[in-house]
């Protein structure tokens, strides 16, 4: 137990310290995509998926993991993924991007994790509910994962899976969009509401950012270097290092489970009996009673890193939210947290986790989380357009 705890502790470190260097957000990946073609975090989401798919494939068929995560499928992956696609994009980041982003010191997005606890708390009194007029009659199949269900070597399944990824990319995506730096990162990440700039003036700023540093090679001064944000695709490949741990020692890599694991958890501490409501005290915590599991340690830990990293770089600073943004962490963090119950799952869970995984419920889930993006970018740029 002790060595689990430590490596819950470590990934966790270390997932905080990546997703946080590299500002990956799933947000920016696809609202930036839709609205200025601009693919810099879209390919670092490829490549953090299609490398943790790979050398997951690999410890699956020496056997050294610890199970996949497969819910049955249904359309309650694409309507949960749905409205999770438009809540963390109205929230202004995804459940991974909101852990990192706290640790940065961002109130906002602390705010949001506990409207995300609401979304939690509300959907567990709900799911008895739930379970007989939504789930039952939108569920169609048992969880699967073509790993499992192929007779193929799966790492030959994960080579197959990522060709597909990449030339669905390719297609979908186009030779023309590109990679357009973020030099203001932290003001755009934090106001995705409606651009009041006119057209021109986004274009203009799009290519004033272009500027965007691989690596620090062009960088001489040290200390301005670390405050540069890596390459998305470099940090894919730490994040990637550590969900293959994580993968061997407990099982994939998840975020809003271990959330409303957390929520329960708190509740009971103030009196509420949260063993009592069947989704914490039988499905959460197996029956076993509710206490802290070691995801939860891990999703915690993740905080901690992103913190470490931002004041490594000196990008930590307690940021007070802005009045009309406050409906932005509310609305968007209830809908975050609602919608990944009733897919089940998250960006994370689904998008990352899910696909790396093959599994059949997250490739509908995760169409549902990218069409709530889309449908909300569109509406939040509404007055200037979007590229896609």
């Amino acid at each position: 137990m002790t060595s689990t705890l430590l490596v819950a502790a470590v990934v966790g470190l270390g997932l905080g310290i990546f997703l946080q260097k590299g500002r990956f957000c799933f947000v920016h990946a696809f609202r930036d995509l839709f609205a200025f073609k601009d693919t810099r975090v879209t390919k670092g989401v490829l490549v953090a998926v299609v490398s943790t798919m790979l050398g997951w494939s690999v410890l699956y068929q020496l056997g050294y993991y610890q199970g996949f995560w497969t819910p049955d499928w249904g359309l309650t992956g694409l309507v949960g993924g749905f409205v999770f696609g438009v809540g963390m994009t109205y929230a202004g980041g995804c459940a991974s991007g909101t852990l990192y982003r706290a640790g940065q010191g961002y109130l906002h997005f602390w705010l949001t994790l506990l409207f995300m606890g609401v979304g939690y708390a509300a959907f567990s009194v709900a799911f008895p509910t739930l379970q007989s007029t939504y789930f039952a009659p939108l569920t169609f199949g048992e969880g699967v994962t073509l790993f499992e269900a192929s007779s193929l070597p799966a790492p030959l399944v994960a080579l197959l899976a990522s060709a597909l990824i990449g030339l669905a990319y390719v297609t979908v995506v186009g030779r023309e969009a590109g990679e357009t730096g973020t030099g203001r990162e932290q003001a755009a990440e934090f106001r995705p509401v409606v651009l009041a700039t006119p057209v021109v003036g986004t274009r203009r700023l799009l290519e004033g950012t272009r500027s965007y540093v691989r690596g620090f090679r062009e960088i001489d001064d040290p200390i301005a270097a670390s405050k540069q944000p890596w390459d998305p695709r470099t940090a894919a490949l730490g994040i990637t290092a550590v969900a293959v741990v994580w993968f061997s020692q407990v099982s994939i890599v998840g975020v809003t489970g271990p959330e409303a694991r957390w929520t329960g958890y708190l509740l009971q501490q103030v009196g509420v009996d949260a063993g009592s409501y069947e989704y914490w005290g039988s499905i959460l915590f197996a029956g076993e009673g509710v206490s802290v599991t070691v995801d939860m340690i891990m999703i915690a830990m993740v905080i901690v890193g992103a913190g470490i990293a931002a004041a490594w770089s000196g990008d930590f600073s307690v940021r007070t939210p802005k009045l009309q943004r406050l409906p932005n962490a509310v609305v968007g963090g209830f809908l975050m947290g609602a919608g990944s119950r009733l897919a089940p799952g998250c960006n994370i869970g689904n998008i990352y986790s899910g696909i790396a995984s093959l599994s059949i419920h997250s490739f509908i889930a995760a169409v549902g989380i990218v069409l709530g993006v889309y449908v909300m970018t569109h509406w939040l740029y509404r007055e200037v357009g979007c590229a896609i």
